[in-house]
């Protein structure tokens, strides 16, 4: 009978490989190489994660580290926003929290692995979808709480999260940080009067 993986050396191995990916990218990801920096052969590798992108994708969705977490920790210890401007107040901590350099440094990859997803649909989909899936059911959830019909919830949360999304990407290139912190106070001040509730709404 084949041994089963040894569940220890399969999460020191995701750790290994997501510390990779973020210093070396996806595009010229190969496994071989790969294999070699951490220790190990491509079959070992292939034989604990079966394909080169699920173990990428293993890799970032076991990181603790990820802003989801970290913000829903931060949710659970404050409680949710209950008005708008508590709102404001929590997305300004979470884009505070985007900019330190440790969350910062994953937006390149997690940008690679969008532009991948378009040119290969499906390579690193389920990873795309379920962070953007993640972030906007959580405000979708936040906006029904105050009332919000179930569809403009979820129409506030899209919007809020696809926007929020693109300043973060968008001045990754040039490291436009005070335009983009500029952007992202604008866009508060858009988007904060349509989370008023209302009966008519």
């Amino acid at each position: 009978m084949p041994r089963s993986p040894d569940p220890a050396k399969r999460r020191i191995l995701l750790d290994q490989v997501r510390e990779y990916v973020m210093r070396h990218g996806l595009a010229d990801l190969s496994l071989r190489p790969l294999a070699r920096e951490l220790g190990t052969s491509d079959r070992m590798l292939l034989y604990y994660f079966g394909t080169k992108e699920r173990m990428v994708a293993e890799a970032l969705t076991v990181d603790e580290a990820r802003p989801l977490p970290r913000i829903q920790d931060l949710l659970d210890a404050a409680g949710s926003p209950e008005d708008p401007q508590a709102l404001r107040r929590f997305l300004e901590e979470i884009w505070q929290r985007f900019k330190a350099p440790a969350t910062r440094r994953t937006l390149p990859l997690y940008l690679e692995i969008m532009v991948a997803n378009v040119l290969h649909p499906g390579r690193y989909e389920p990873l795309t979808r379920d962070n953007l899936r993640e972030w906007t059911e959580l405000f979708t959830a936040l906006f029904g709480d105050w009332g919000m019909p179930a569809p403009r919830a979820r129409t506030e949360a899209t919007l809020l999260v696809d926007a929020v999304f693109g300043l973060l990407m968008a001045h990754l290139p040039d490291d436009g940080e005070d335009q983009a912190d500029a952007a992202f106070r604008v866009l508060l001040d858009r988007l904060e009067p349509g989370w008023r509730t209302d009966p008519a709404a």
